[in-house]
Order: structure tokens, then C-alpha cells, then sequence
């Protein structure tokens, strides 16, 4: 832990604790384990003893915990510290790996893997930077979490506001309070603050907002700009695997074609094989080195490489014709009437597939017949035929996971 970095100030929203990293308690990590923490803010002092020791542990949510994980754990040689200090051992004991910290991925696509990183490869920021205060809505242990938990632990002037993903209702009444200038978030998280606090909002005084996760289309951006219009607003790709592999600022959507099979010293180079984005990342974790592909599927227009979604769920065929489900969304969300969409093709005896969408209006209303009947000729104007929404579903709100994404 950098010295200068002790004094940082870290504030818990749920119980208005706030201290710092030279007087968080003292705890001694029985490495390897798992901390399975009930908290965001709980996971802190097992961070600050990794900085001090180098004892090898990964941090997971109690609510994660659950038995099949928990024996995985175990026998890959982890002892399991629950969150009232008692200790299971580990099944198969094996000697800690110095320095080593190990991330547990979403399981969106199956059993959550574990991924080997250190300090130093999930700090990708660090040095002299501006004052800032973070607000980390994440859940503990995910890739997002460390990334800004290692902001206020590396660098000076980082004091970091912890917001739990349950308690995510409090957290622009604790940005007011406590002054957040900078905040990270999933589109999904974002969509949601600006319909649920849209009154509100602006008066955080926020210098810099960070998005990633999830697709990140247009609307939402041009949507944060006009409660922020003299924020600096960054879209980012990054994940467990690979680390923060794209950054970028420029306010649009997708990052410059000149990007890809771009060579830089110490930089993650860019390739698009077929419509899959494939990376190379000095920042990818322990057994990842050269070329992986992501499985996220892109759409290049206009100068621009966009992500669109997954691979196996982007590509939607209709009588033979394909339409990206990610390009569908990012037209109906840039319908001023919508906060939210999520796109999939439907079984048709007729032509294989039909495009159909579910919808959050900002408005919330789950019963506009003549909403619908708009966004269809909004579509229609904006894609060809095979590619419109033959049906549209309003919901009342946006579904969303402890991960801060879409749950659908």
C-alpha cells in the first residue's frame, strides 16, 4: 500500500462510518482463503492486509457463497473464512502463492473460473492524479470492485465512498453528502439512477463517469452529458481475463478503427476476427498471455468498432437475413421515450426467427399501446424491415443482477 495513499478516506454509505486505510483493524488472512464478506466496506481490511503481506486470497459476496462454490474452493485449496470470523479449512492443502490474488468471474456463461492476478497487474491507474472521491457501487471481489478499491489504495487523493449493490437507492443522496467527484458504473446502473433520480442527479458534483460491463451504445452517453455537461464521461472495456483494455473518452460510441492491429509498447492490441473482438493484454491475468478471443461480437460503421453484446445471443436470423440484436437495442434506446431495452430473436415457424424487444420507457408505464405502435415506425425508419421489433413488451423497471447488469 502506497504510503500516501494511508491518510485516503473510505466511507461505508450503509452504516456513515468513515476512516481510513492506516486505521482500518488488523486482520491476519490464513492464506490461501476466500473472505466471504456480508459487505463492500467488510472485504477492506483483508485488502489492506494482501497490501501489507502479500497473502494470497480472493474476496467473495455472501450471497455468492452458496455450497457448490464453497467445496470448489475448498478443493482447489483454499481455506473459507465466513464473515463471522470462523475458518473452514481447505480440503486439498497446498502452499500460498506470494503476492497472488484471485478474482472469481460472473458465471454469466457458465461455473464462475478463478482468475490469478497481482496488485500491480489490476492497478492500471496510478501516479500523480487529481483529487477524487470514487463512489464503488460493485459487488465485492469482481474485477470492477478492485478497480477502483485499488484507485484509492495506489494513489494519493483517492478517498472512496462504498455503496452496496442492495443499497443502490442511497447513493445520490451519499454523493451529495460526501462530495462524490467521480463514479463508475454499468450502463444498466446508470439508465437506472437517471430514471429513479433524474430530479436529483445533477446536483452531484461529479468530474469524471465511467461506464463498462456492459454494450456501451450512444443514447446513454448523450443521456449522462446532459446532467453532467462538463464532466469528463469514459466507456471502458475491461474484464477479468484481460484487465482495462479499452479506454476511451472522446464521448461516442465504440473506440476508432485506427485502434485495431495497432502495436504500442505496453498497450493491448485490437483485432476483429469474423465479427469477434480478439485481444492481446499486457493486464491479463496469471496463464492468459497472446490472443484471446472475447466473444463479444462488433459492428464496424462510420469509422467506429462497436461492441454490440455476446456472440452466441448477438446475431439474430430472420428468413436467412441476420440483424444484430446489440444494433436493434441501441436504435430503440435512442428513443427519447426509452430508458432501457433488451433485444432477442423469438422461434417462427415461418422464418426461423422475429425480432422482439422488452422496454423500460423513462416514463416507467407499462401500458402505451401508442408508445409501442411508435417505437415499431422509429424502428422501421432505422432498420431494415427483417430487423424491426415485430413485438415490444413494456416493463416497469429495469431488470438488473448484484453485478449492476441486466438481468436478462
Amino acid at each position: 500500500m502506497s504510503g500516501a495513499a494511508s491518510s485516503n478516506r473510505l466511507i461505508d454509505v450503509r452504516s456513515g462510518r468513515t476512516t481510513t486505510w492506516a486505521d482500518l483493524r488488523h486482520v491476519d488472512i490464513p492464506a490461501p482463503a476466500a473472505v466471504v464478506v456480508d459487505s463492500s466496506f467488510a472485504a477492506l481490511p483483508s485488502v489492506k492486509a494482501h497490501a501489507e503481506t502479500g497473502a494470497e486470497f480472493l474476496v467473495v459476496a455472501a450471497g455468492r457463497m452458496e455450497q457448490a462454490l464453497r467445496t470448489e474452493l475448498r478443493s482447489a485449496g483454499f481455506a473459507i473464512v465466513d464473515p463471522d470470523g470462523g475458518v473452514e479449512a481447505a480440503l486439498v492443502p497446498r502452499p500460498a502463492q506470494d503476492g497472488r490474488l484471485w478474482l472469481l468471474t460472473s458465471g454469466s456463461t457458465g461455473r464462475p473460473k478463478q482468475i490469478g492476478h497481482t496488485l500491480a497487474s489490476l492497478t492500471t491507474v496510478s501516479g500523480d492524479m487529481s483529487a477524487r472521491t470514487w463512489l464503488c457501487p460493485y459487488s465485492p471481489g469482481t474485477y470492477a470492485w478492485w478497480q477502483v478499491v485499488t484507485l484509492a489504495l495506489g494513489s494519493a487523493g483517492q478517498d472512496l465512498v462504498v455503496v452496496d449493490p442492495s443499497d443502490l437507492d442511497s447513493w445520490v443522496a451519499a454523493g451529495i453528502e460526501y462530495g462524490v467527484t467521480a463514479a463508475s458504473g454499468t450502463p444498466t446502473f446508470w439508465r437506472q439512477t437517471m430514471m429513479a433520480h433524474k430530479d436529483r442527479l445533477a446536483d452531484v458534483p461529479l468530474q469524471q463517469i465511467s461506464l463498462g460491463g456492459e454494450p456501451v451504445d450512444q443514447a446513454v452517453l448523450d443521456q449522462l452529458r446532459t446532467f453532467f455537461p462538463d464532466a469528463r464521461i469514459s466507456w471502458i472495456y475491461a474484464s477479468s481475463e484481460l484487465g482495462a483494455s479499452i479506454v476511451v473518452h472522446d464521448g461516442r460510441a465504440g473506440f476508432p478503427v485506427e485502434w485495431l492491429d495497432r502495436d504500442a509498447p505496453d498497450r493491448p492490441r485490437l483485432f476483429v476476427e469474423g465479427d469477434e473482438l480478439v485481444i492481446s493484454s499486457p493486464h491479463h491475468g496469471a496463464g492468459l498471455d497472446g490472443a484471446v478471443r472475447t466473444g463479444d461480437a462488433v459492428v464496424i460503421a462510420d469509422g467506429r468498432v462497436v461492441i454490440t453484446g455476446r456472440i452466441d445471443s448477438d446475431e439474430i436470423n430472420v428468413g436467412g437475413a441476420k440483424v444484430s440484436a446489440g444494433v436493434v437495442r441501441g436504435v430503440l434506446t435512442s428513443h427519447p421515450d426509452v430508458a432501457w431495452a433488451h433485444v432477442r430473436g423469438r422461434k417462427s415457424p415461418l422464418v426461423g426467427n422475429l425480432v422482439v424487444a422488452e422496454v423500460v420507457l423513462t416514463s416507467g408505464e407499462t401500458a402505451a399501446p401508442e408508445v409501442v405502435e411508435a417505437l415499431k415506425a422509429w424502428s422501421a425508419d432505422r432498420l431494415p424491415d427483417y430487423g424491426v421489433p415485430r413485438m415490444i413488451k413494456l416493463l416497469e423497471e429495469i431488470p438488473a443482477k448484484e453485478t449492476l447488469k441486466s438481468d436478462v
